[in-house]
């Protein structure tokens, strides 16, 4: 059975990953599985930049099938901030609840009309050293008030869906997994995958 390797530690992200690729007759693997892999940083100016980045590096590293996202949000006040450093937002070592703050901070006293934002997710699938797709979807909503919910993670729990009223942190798994931005790009990743291995 074909190996697909996964480009991240992290957790939560692999859950959603993993969740999302379920029905691929590969054997799924994650970075975890190997050691010493090659440190990656995410220097590029895009998310489809950082996933391809990703995506190669691995690729190169193990000679096989990877697939490595890159998402975050863009908030349209702020520019598009906090784009590609979502994670980081508020400071290498910092935490989605710092990140959190830090965003209701700056949008402190505007109204709904003036909080769009659009969380953005960018598929990168690389095999034997090559990039063989790249795809990338997004969610358009606002962000909330205050923080509210307790499912997911990031900026889940400000990020609201308007269509409920509801953030994606009060509205859990099943309407994130029919509307996210990473949900549209792994669907698709998803069909890519099933006729590629």
């Amino acid at each position: 059975m074909k190996k697909l390797i996964i480009a991240t530690k992290n957790k939560k992200k692999l859950y959603e990953l993993k969740r999302y690729l379920k029905g691929i007759k590969a054997d799924i693997l994650s970075l975890e599985d190997f050691d010493k892999t090659p440190r990656i940083v995410e220097s590029a100016h895009t998310f489809k930049g950082n996933a391809a980045k990703k995506a190669l590096v691995i690729s190169r590293f193990t000679g096989g099938l990877v697939i490595a996202d890159d998402s975050g949000l863009a908030v349209n006040v702020l520019k598009g901030a906090p784009g590609v450093r979502s994670s980081r937002f508020a400071g290498p070592a910092k935490s989605d609840a710092q990140n959190n703050r830090k965003l209701l901070k700056l949008l402190e006293g505007l109204p709904a009309a003036k909080r769009g934002a659009k969380f953005v997710c960018a598929v990168a699938i690389a095999d034997k050293g090559k990039i063989i797709k790249i795809i990338e979807e997004a969610c358009a909503g606002r962000i909330a008030l205050e923080k509210k919910g307790g499912y997911g993670f990031g900026y889940d729990p400000v990020f609201l869906i308007p269509k409920y009223n509801k953030t994606f942190g009060q509205l859990g798994l099943k309407v994130k997994d029919r509307m996210s931005h990473r949900s549209k790009a792994l669907k698709k990743a998803r069909v890519f995958l099933r006729k590629y291995v």
